[in-house]
Order: structure tokens, then C-alpha cells, then sequence
């Protein structure tokens, strides 16, 4: 361990295979363990280590959108801030605040143990707090902007604690203004989240209301739902702790109807949503599912034999194996279909 000026425990050479879900083995030019937005004011102070200061810098939270395709020449801040508090009400909602570096589904989870309900069909989905407003993380008909109310951000370049509401963080699909006019400037400290007192079950998604028709219940509460999310997920995707993945690694492409229309003629069983803007989202894992990439292997890395849309490291995987099959993929849906997938993952 190298101590900088100020004694913040700056290390070197850290394996981060630990720090992502991929388990892809991969070293830090320099690591530290952020436990609260004093940390990040001290290091913005430390003006008389210009080495240090020249780095890039990489902000990791539970590591779970990430792809990371050789060591990193920089440093890395890893997110380890932690506490989840109710912090106001109203008639509308219960205003619950949690630190960047809690984990996304133990927060889901404590917030259905105090009785409050919203977040339940997000059940499940690895990584933290602090990540879910970057990706706006989604699934079976929510996404975290339906129930965000705001967030402190560190800014990097000023060193100061921003306050952004819905409208400044510019969420859309999978998308949110850190990763464009806010990337690798602000740092998220904390999120707080709206909580609906006039709670409706959102059983939309043709697999929950399934589930929760097999469990013999027709009045959801919060709970029931969440169960249901866990059980359809532990069943169809991975372990990140025993098969290295980062779940869904392509976004679902949205094209015109026009597109969409042509696509159904030469392909009847196409699965695809209308949106509301009249375009239709497809299913990217039925189209890579087509092309007869399930269950297959390239080299270390592979597709998950249940969910075509999941990549898994076989074992000693590196994150340009990850990177390979996911461009192959890429190639044959483009050839069958026409249409190009976008990664969810963020390529390091």
C-alpha cells in the first residue's frame, strides 16, 4: 500500500476480479475504497501529486454493467458508502434515501421489510444503489426513474455536492445524462427514491402474472411480487457468484414500425412491444436465440443455455474473449435481421 499526502489509502496492483460481476481478472493501477463524498473532497485537494491527478479514473459500484478488457491505467474509486434512511413524506410518497455503495437488491429488499412498496418488480438485479440512476436499470415493466425522486453527486471537477431531480438526470432507455454531458465528472453519493403510498401492483409482464397465477394469488401485495420476480429470475438467469455474468448484455433494439413491419413478414414469430411512440422494442434475446447462439461457447466465453440475452464466463475468461463473442453475436444478428444490438455493458 502507497499512502498519498494526505494519508488517503491509495493502493497499487489490485486484482479487481472481485469488483465485477464477469469475474474477469483484471488490476488497477491504483484503487480506492470511497466510504463517503469526504473522500473524494480530499482526493480533488491533492493538487501537489500531479501524477496522480493525470490519471483517468474509473468509478465502480457492485461492478455488475461493466466489461473490463485489460488491466486498468488508472485509478479506480469503488464506491463503499453505505445507510438507507427514511428521510421525509407526504401525501403522495415515503422519500427513502440510500448510500451509493449499497447494494441494489439489499436496498430493494429493506424497503419491502419496512412495508413500503415500488421498488419490487426490480427484485433481484445485481449491483448498487449508486449505478442503478446511471444505467436507469429496468425489468419486468419498471424502471428506476418511475420511482426516483433525486441524487447527490459529487462533482469531480468543481468539488461540489450537486442536488439533481428526474428532469436534470435525463433518464431514457438504459440511458441517463452520466453517461454523456456528466461522464466521468460527477460521482453519485446517494439516490432518493419517491415511494408511493397509493401502491398498484404492476403484474403487466406476462412471466409475473404467470408466477403469481402458479402461487395462487390474485391480489398481489408488494411481497407476493417480489417473490415472484426472485423466483422467475433465480429460474432463468445466472448466479453472478457462481457463473461470472453481468445479465442482460444487450439492449432490446427499438426500431420503426415500418422496420418492425417488415421484419414480422419474413419472420411471423418475431417478439416485439409496441412503445408509445409507435415504434416497437424486439426482443434482443429472441433474435440472438434465431441466429443459434444459445447455449454456445467462444473459447472461455459463452451464452447462457436459459437466456440467450445473458453472456457468462465459462472460467478464465478475459473481458476481449467476453468482447469477441459478443461482436460475433453482433455480426449474425445483423446479417439475419438487419438490426445492430447495442451492449448494455460499459466497455473498459
Amino acid at each position: 500500500m502507497s499512502a498519498s499526502p494526505s494519508s488517503l489509502p491509495i493502493q497499487s496492483g489490485i486484482s479487481l476480479r472481485q469488483c465485477n460481476t464477469f469475474g474477469i481478472d483484471a488490476s488497477a493501477r491504483a484503487y480506492l475504497r470511497v466510504d463517503g463524498p469526504d473522500v473524494l473532497q480530499q482526493l480533488r485537494q491533492l493538487r501537489q501529486d500531479a501524477r496522480l491527478m493525470a490519471m483517468p479514473r474509473l468509478v465502480l459500484g457492485g461492478g455488475s454493467n461493466i466489461l473490463l478488457t485489460g488491466d486498468v491505467d488508472g485509478l479506480v474509486l469503488h464506491m463503499a458508502n453505505r445507510g438507507i434512511d427514511v428521510v421525509g413524506e407526504d401525501d403522495q410518497a415515503t422519500y427513502v434515501r440510500a448510500a451509493a455503495g449499497e447494494s441494489w437488491d439489499g436496498f430493494v429488499q429493506e424497503t419491502l421489510r419496512r412495508g413500503l412498496g415500488g421498488l419490487e418488480n426490480l427484485s433481484l438485479i445485481p449491483g448498487s444503489v449508486g449505478a442503478s440512476p446511471i444505467q436507469n436499470i429496468g425489468a419486468y415493466g419498471i424502471e428506476v426513474k418511475d420511482t426516483f425522486h433525486s441524487l447527490t453527486a459529487f462533482d469531480l471537477l468543481t468539488g461540489d455536492l450537486l442536488v439533481l431531480d428526474k428532469p436534470a438526470c435525463g433518464f431514457g432507455y438504459r440511458d441517463s445524462v452520466f453517461k454523456h454531458a456528466l461522464r466521468d465528472r460527477a460521482v453519485i453519493v446517494d439516490v432518493t427514491f419517491a415511494l408511493p403510498k397509493r401502491w398498484q401492483a404492476n403484474t403487466r409482464y406476462a412471466d409475473v402474472a404467470q408466477e403469481l397465477a402458479s402461487r395462487g394469488i390474485d391480489a398481489p401485495a408488494p411481497r407476493d411480487i417480489a417473490d415472484a420476480v426472485i423466483g422467475i429470475r433465480t429460474r432463468k438467469l445466472p448466479d453472478p457468484a457462481k457463473i461470472g455474468n453481468a445479465g442482460s448484455f444487450f439492449k432490446n433494439p427499438v426500431v420503426p414500425a415500418e422496420r418492425r413491419n417488415a421484419l414480422l413478414e419474413s419472420h411471423p414469430a418475431l417478439v416485439s412491444h409496441v412503445q408509445p411512440d409507435g415504434s416497437y422494442k424486439l426482443a434482443a434475446g429472441w433474435l440472438i436465440d434465431q441466429c443459434g447462439w444459445k447455449g454456445k461457447t467462444l473459447g472461455a466465453a459463452g451464452v447462457y443455455e436459459k437466456q440467450a440475452l445473458v453472456l457468462v464466463n465459462r472460467g478464465g475468461a478475459t473481458g476481449k474473449d467476453i468482447a469477441d463473442l459478443a461482436a460475433a453475436i453482433q455480426r449474425d444478428v445483423m446479417v439475419k435481421f438487419g438490426v445492430m444490438l447495442e451492449p448494455e455493458p460499459v466497455f473498459v
